[in-house]
């Protein structure tokens, strides 16, 4: 994964800004192509449309709760995640000739880059707020996983938030992950989990 630049400390206010938006998500494709040898045709008029979208739903659900607000940035990075696989800003134009698929950057060029995008400001986010480190899950290289991403996000497009989280070494919601879960509630979620599996009678040897 690439880096995204952090001119415009705090990342959280500068996100919230069109222009911001439209510039750091060029540069990062730009630093994408340069590492992958992939090149891509961008559309700026569906790149501030998905901005737009995203940015209605970031709203929709913001939390008030100080307590929440960490969680929340998971939540708001894949609410873009879900706006990128819907409306498709990017599209591949060119491939190295000796591109492996069973690589994620060249498996899904688009998806792989919308990945890294929503992981980059997460984790600047997750680090200048909340001196958090965000940690991938090996699922992130692993080519099985994105053939899954691809198809259920096409058919099912709220399930890119379950597979970012999945990739950031989070606790994926894979029922409704359309709907924010504050860090309690997610905490309690798992609690009763655990309790269940302990309730669980054991199998005869």
């Amino acid at each position: 994964m690439t880096s995204v630049d952090p001119q415009n400390a705090p990342v959280r206010k500068s996100a919230q800004r069109m222009r911001w938006f439209l510039s750091v998500f060029e540069d990062q494709v730009t630093q994408m192509e340069e590492d992958t040898g992939n090149r891509f045709e961008t559309d700026r008029g569906v790149l501030a449309a998905v901005f737009a979208e995203w940015l209605k739903a970031f709203e929709a659900q913001k939390p008030q709760k100080q307590d929440d607000k960490e969680t929340y940035v998971g939540f708001a990075a894949g609410l873009m995640l879900r706006s990128l696989v819907k409306h498709k800003p990017l599209r591949i134009t060119s491939r190295p000739e000796d591109a492996d698929d069973s690589n994620p950057a060249y498996f899904w060029p688009e998806g792989y880059a919308y990945v890294a995008f929503c992981l980059n400001v997460r984790g600047l986010v997750l680090t200048q707020d909340f001196g958090s480190v965000q940690q991938t899950n090996k699922s992130l290289e692993d080519v099985r996983t994105w053939w899954s991403f691809r198809e259920n996000v096409t058919e099912r497009p709220d399930l890119a938030l379950s597979f970012l989280d999945l990739f950031a070494g989070d606790d994926p919601n894979w029922d409704a992950p359309q709907l924010f879960r504050s860090g309690q509630a997610k905490k309690l979620a798992n609690q009763f989990y655990d309790a269940k599996q302990l309730a669980e009678p054991k199998q005869n040897q």
